[in-house]
Order: structure tokens, then sequence, then C-alpha cells
């Protein structure tokens, strides 16, 4: 199934549950989806309050444009919240098997930036010939040397033009953590994979491939420089895509949110880079009322660099847990205050749970992530998890939200986006490439999200799967891997042939004559 007809059979489904009668063995009896339009939202443009409790969150129009800045994806989860499978037992998860689809609340949208990202060709560097061509010393006053390499390789192109176009019709979409790396410690297969991608082959071709991590809590600049130092290969933030980064859209609905998770106040950096206008993050809250986080030991440091004001004065619009909660106790305090408040401002109760509560967001909803302990932690997903039994518990009623990152559907057709615009940078062409692989190593998210996408699904063993010869639930559709370099070179010589070579060889130069290059 490709990725397109997947997108229409999932709204199909959406609107399938949307008309399921109340006495159907499939209809739950949680609420709609109650999320209001902020008040200096209320105006015809971003639509009724009825047009929001039937059909989710409104997409809001643009003042510069009738269409708006962002695309509207429907959520394609059946209505129970995930509490409800575990209040008893943490055993289940999305299951293609099962035929489950995405983590989403009943009738939730996702919105996700509509117009392309503009990208920027990262160019692969060969630190020894640049080094060369940079200072050209010996030959004052001459034209600089070209780039042997670069002249070589399109030629090696022209003899080779099928290889060429089958190369420039597949693309690889990587999981990072777990695949490429353990944290900050590389896996070497990832540095000698990335080589390749960027160049490093027998026809001297760049052959596209993004990033599509569940990881979180740094802005796209940071996290690409220091996956590019682990890696020894460039990655350009016009090729990433962390969990977060399609919810940039939502800052086009909300002006003041309440975001959650990461080290210090590196998700505050990334909200305002998102254009977010008013941004509270937990801090802020403790250090206006420290009572309201009674085990935290909130110290002057922490309080000097905080922003407190009266948020009894403040309605805080939607919640956005952006990362990794560093404090459990304290940020579940006060999610739990906010959801039960009067939309959304502290120090009161709603009598209604449901029709005044405000949205809340997370960027993701694995459940486990590999890092350098040897045995995978737990994630955003298990937070999410523990704040929906709580509210059940306290009000009765399951809570509605809403999850991005993978295997939302909403995430890979923004990955579609980038993919499109990085062609474009590589190779002068907007589209999407018929053959994409995506290499990951969570069954119940990269394998899973890819396989009900239409990808070639890669499962590798260097991360959260440990089990047999495919995983009984998510199985990859196009194998299970020892490790990256397996999974990209078997994808490589189906798409390119057995006799693709994975190393670029400088004697094709004639000139050397069959002896190795000067400058190896």
């Amino acid at each position: 199934m490709s990725g397109r007809s997947f997108a229409d059979a999932s709204h199909g489904a959406a609107q399938q549950a949307l008309s399921t009668p109340p006495d159907s063995p499939t209809h739950s009896h949680a609420p709609k989806m109650s999320f209001g339009v902020p008040s200096h939202r209320k105006n015809d443009s971003y639509g009724s309050i009825n047009n929001i409790l039937e059909h989710g969150i409104a997409i809001p129009s643009s003042p510069t444009s009738p269409h708006g800045t962002a695309i509207e994806v429907p959520a394609t989860r059946s209505p129970e919240a995930h509490a409800n499978q575990y209040m008893n037992a943490l055993s289940a998860s999305p299951s293609t098997r099962e035929r489950r689809l995405s983590r989403n609340s009943f009738g939730a949208s996702l919105p996700i930036p509509r117009s392309k990202r503009q990208s920027r060709l990262s160019s692969v560097t060969y630190a020894d010939v640049q080094d060369a061509l940079s200072s050209d010393k010996s030959r004052p006053g001459m034209p600089p040397v070209q780039p042997t390499r670069e002249i070589l390789a399109s030629r090696v192109q022209d003899v080779f033009s099928e290889k060429v176009a089958a190369a420039k019709n597949m693309a690889f979409v990587f999981d990072i953590d777990g695949v490429l790396v353990h944290g900050d410690r590389l896996i070497p297969e990832g540095q000698r994979v990335l080589d390749m991608l960027n160049g490093n082959n027998q026809l001297g071709i760049k052959i596209p491939h993004i990033f599509l991590t569940n990881g979180s809590g740094k802005p796209e600049a940071a996290r690409t420089q220091q996956l590019a130092r682990i890696l020894k290969n460039p990655v350009s933030t016009e090729q990433f895509i962390q969990s977060h980064t399609p919810m940039r859209a939502l800052a086009e609905y909300y002006k003041t949110v309440l975001v959650v998770g990461g080290e210090g106040y590196r998700c505050r950096e990334v909200a305002e880079e998102y254009g977010f206008q008013d941004i509270v993050v937990p801090n802020d809250i403790v250090a206006w009322d420290p009572s309201i986080a009674p085990y935290r030991v909130f110290t002057e440091e922490e309080k000097a660099s905080s922003r407190p004001r009266d948020f009894t004065q403040v309605e805080i619009e939607a919640i956005m847990v952006f990362s990794d909660s560093r404090d459990y106790a304290t940020d579940m305090q006060i999610i739990m205050d906010l959801l039960r408040s009067r939309r959304g401002r502290l120090g009161t109760v709603a009598d209604d749970p449901v029709s005044e509560r405000i949205p809340i967001y997370f960027s993701q909803g694995d459940m486990l992530c590999p890092t350098e302990h040897p045995i995978p932690r737990m994630s955003q997903g298990a937070f999410r998890i523990g704040l929906e039994a709580m509210y059940k518990a306290l009000t009765g009623v399951d809570l509605e939200r809403v999850v991005y990152g993978k295997p939302e559907l909403a995430t890979y057709k923004y990955a579609d986006e980038v993919l499109a615009s990085w062609m474009d940078a590589l190779h002068g062409e907007e589209r999407i490439p018929q053959n994409v692989y995506m290499v990951g190593d969570n069954p119940a998210s990269d394998i899973v999200g890819g396989n009900m996408y239409g990808w070639n699904t890669c499962l590798v063993r260097t991360g959260v799967f440990q089990g047999g010869e495919n995983d009984e639930e998510n199985p990859a559709n196009f194998g299970v891997f020892a490790n990256v370099w397996e999974a990209v070179t078997t994808a490589c010589k189906k798409q390119l042939g057995e006799d693709f070579l994975f190393e670029w060889d400088d004697r094709v130069n004639p000139v050397l004559h069959g002896r190795a290059s000067a400058i190896e």
C-alpha cells in the first residue's frame, strides 16, 4: 500500500469511527474531544465551537492565506484511552497484527506545517582533498584546482546511468537512538553507512536519507550539530525530524502554552523558535508558588532563571509535552492542576472536567527508549500513561490527548515533505522516491508506522528489539538485521544490483593507470 493510499484509508477509518453508533461493540463511551478555541481566536475564521466538538481541533485561517499554513491530518486511533489497557498490566502496544492504528484519541486532528522547509545542500567533505584545494600556494596566479572526485564521479555516473537512476529512486529514513548511536556513543556501523550514502560508493553519488526520531528536547540545530560530531558526517536541519518538529504548526493555534520536559530551559528555546508567543514552563509556576509542588527542592539558581507571575490571572490555552520529564512529581502535579482547572487557570477546579478542559499534546508515545544503559529506559509514553490513569482516577473519565511522533500518520506525512525537499536539494527533483526504507530498532513505533505507511521496514538488533527471527506483533516487512550496515547494504543490492560496490575507488582516474591515488 502506498503512503498516499494509506492516508486516504486512514481518513476513511477515522470518519467511520466518528459515525459508529453508540450500541456498536467498537463504540467507546469516552467523551468527544472538548478542546475549545482560545479566547483570542474565537472568530469565524477559526471555525465554530460545534465544528471543533464534532471534528476535533479546527484549522485556523491565516490572515494572508485562505488556507492557512497548516495541514490537518486526522487521527486514526479508536477512542479509548491507553490507561484502560495499563491499569493492571503494562503489556499492550500498538500492533500491526491486531490492525491497531495510531495512538490518538477519538476525533483528534494533528496539524503539521503546510509549506515545505527550504532545503540547503549538506555537501560531503573530503578533508584531505578540501585542504589541498583551499590554499593553492604552489600555483600563485593560477586558477584553482578542479575537484577531481566530482569530475570523476560525474563520468562514472554517465557510464552507469541505470544504477544512477535507481539510486535516485530510493531513500532511507533512519531512526537514531538504537540504530546509529546509543546516547552520545557511536554505533560504528552508523558512521560507515553515512559515509557510503554521502558519496563513498561506486558511483560517488549521494543517496537521499533523512533522520526521523522520537527523540526530543533540544532545538534542531543543536541536535544536528551533536549528531554530526558523533557520526563524523554532515547532518543538516533540513533532513532532520524530531518528534516535536511537526508541532511547530501549533504555534498558529495557541498563544499561552505550558511546555514540559527536557533539560533545563531547552524546550522553552524550542518553543520560542517555533513561534509560540507566551511560553510557561513548570519552574515558572513553582517560582511563583512553591507550595504547588510540595516535594520539590527549588534552588535559588532555578528561581533566578524562572519567569514567575500571578498564574491565577493567566489562562494557559494548551499543554505541550515536548520531551521526557526530568521531574515526574512536579510536572504531573502541575499538569493535573491545569487539566482539572477552569480553562487553564491555576487555582480553580472545573465543575465539569470535560467541557472546560484545555488540550494536551505529547510529542511521542514510546514506552521505552534505548540509551547507554544496557536495558532500555522508560520514555514519554510511560509518563503519558501515568497521567491518563491519574486523570481517570480523579475525574472518572478518560483523558483525551493528542500524540505526535512515530507511528502517527502525521509524522510520516511530514517526513514526505522533508524527503521531497531533500531530493530537490540533492538531485534537483522535488519528489518522493519510489523505494523508501525505514530502518529502526523499535517494532512498536519505527516498524508499525513504516508498515502502515507503505515503506519497506528494516528492524535492527542494536536497540530496543532483542527478539527472535522477527517481531511477532509488528514484523519488519523487509527483514531483521544485525545492524544498520547490513540493512542498508542489503537494500542497496536489491535496488542497485548485487555488483554494487560500497566504496569509492580513485583508481577510476585514467591518469593513475590503475595505481592508487596519491591522495589516499
